[in-house]
């Protein structure tokens, strides 16, 4: 047997692959992945096969194809004020965890240290540790799930390298505030740090609130590399299409990464959304599209014991489940689907250093059908 000194010895299968192989062999409503069960804009699958009938089937450009890096620089000039060169400055990539490998890879060092909140998105502490980095973990205040900025100060030292940021925050539903923004701006202040801004649901943001990108600071705009998907925003999670804009010094050292990872991506898929992107389609319906999801979920929640945590982004409900058990909350997302036929994810397996509570994660990027399904299920838990 040959031996192998593994590079991520604690790293397992995903909680999301485990629970939706877990809802498939059950035949339990899938809640746990995040996941449209419905399908997207037909025109877009129409304008996916245009494209590849007009032989739009090769490599594309390895940092993009022109119109949708157009597309993308338009959009953030309209939403956000902020001007990115096309050509220098948008990078497109294979989905947004290729996007977060890249930048973390391009510019943290070993020795390096990598600021995190937790809980945090599973991808984002095995890529600090693959690029020789150290994952320094600051916990969300619970149950608001907001930045303590003592703490992150407390935890800053001579190897800071990068601060990961989430908004909306997957899995919590929170948001960054303008304090917030202020705050992060004068802890950067006059520091070499840099920032890596996940800001995929950019688009689901609820109650008539701005999403604060990275974008709208200057100065935070010049040290950032900011990540989004059109798998969130077009409901396409399955065509893997992502991309990052940061300044052109930032970008020049993520495509060295991003060229020996995927080198390019689908060609005619990034044809096709170009065309919705230039002319910004559903891009300001996507929030109230899905804070109605949110809103009915709650509702048809609202007899049961679940007690919900605030969600102002992204499509993922927190539920606590205190009043029902004390079991873990990895024990009960699996109970709750052999037993009671609905599959949820606990954040467990998002935390590091904070004990998890009883809260479970639901995906309301469903059906209305699938809402009311699971939950005539969860009342009755």
């Amino acid at each position: 047997m040959v031996r192998i000194d593994s590079k991520l010895p604690s790293v397992g299968t995903t909680i999301f692959t485990v629970m939706s192989r877990l809802a498939s062999e059950l035949g339990a409503i899938n809640l746990s992945q995040g996941f449209p069960d419905f399908d997207c804009d037909p025109a877009l699958i129409d304008a996916v096969a245009h494209h590849m009938r007009s032989g739009r089937n090769q490599y594309a450009p390895m940092h993009g194809v022109p119109s949708l890096r157009a597309a993308i620089a338009s959009k953030y000039e309209t939403f956000h004020g902020r001007s990115y060169d096309p050509e220098t400055e948008v990078t497109v990539t294979s989905g947004g965890t290729e996007a977060l490998f890249d930048a973390i890879a391009a510019v943290v060092h070993p020795g390096d240290e990598v600021i995190v909140f937790e809980p945090c998105y599973d991808s984002y502490v095995p890529a600090i540790q693959l690029s020789g980095g150290t994952p320094v973990v600051v916990s969300l205040t619970f149950p608001e799930y907001a930045i303590d900025w003592s703490a992150v100060r407390g935890a800053l030292t001579k190897r800071t390298r990068m601060l990961v940021i989430n908004s909306p925050h997957n899995p919590a539903g929170a948001i960054l505030t303008p304090g917030d923004i202020r705050a992060l701006s004068e802890l950067v202040d006059g520091t070499d740090i840099l920032i890596l801004a996940d800001e995929v649901y950019e688009h689901i943001i609820f109650d008539g609130v701005q999403h604060e990108s990275m974008a709208r600071t200057p100065e935070l705009a010049g040290r950032s590399f900011i990540v989004g998907s059109f798998g969130k925003t077009y409901h396409t999670t399955g065509w893997k299409v992502g991309y990052v804009v940061a300044p052109r010094s930032l970008t020049s050292e993520f495509r060295k990464v991003h060229q020996f990872v995927t080198f390019a991506t689908n060609t005619p898929v990034q044809h096709a959304i170009a065309d919705f992107l230039a002319a910004q389609r559903g891009l300001r319906e996507l929030a109230p599209f899905y804070q109605a999801k949110r809103d009915l979920f709650l509702r048809l929640m609202g007899a049961s014991r679940f007690r919900p945590l605030p969600c102002r982004g992204s499509y993922f409900q927190l539920m606590d489940y205190s009043a029902i058990t004390d079991q873990s909350d990895a024990e009960f997302a699996i109970t709750l689907t052999k037993e009671h036929g609905v599959a949820s994810i606990p954040t467990s397996p998002f935390l590091y250093r904070q004990a998890a509570p009883r809260v479970l994660r639901f995906c309301f990027a469903k059906k209305d059908e699938t809402l009311e399904a699971a939950a005539s299920r969860l009342v009755r838990v």
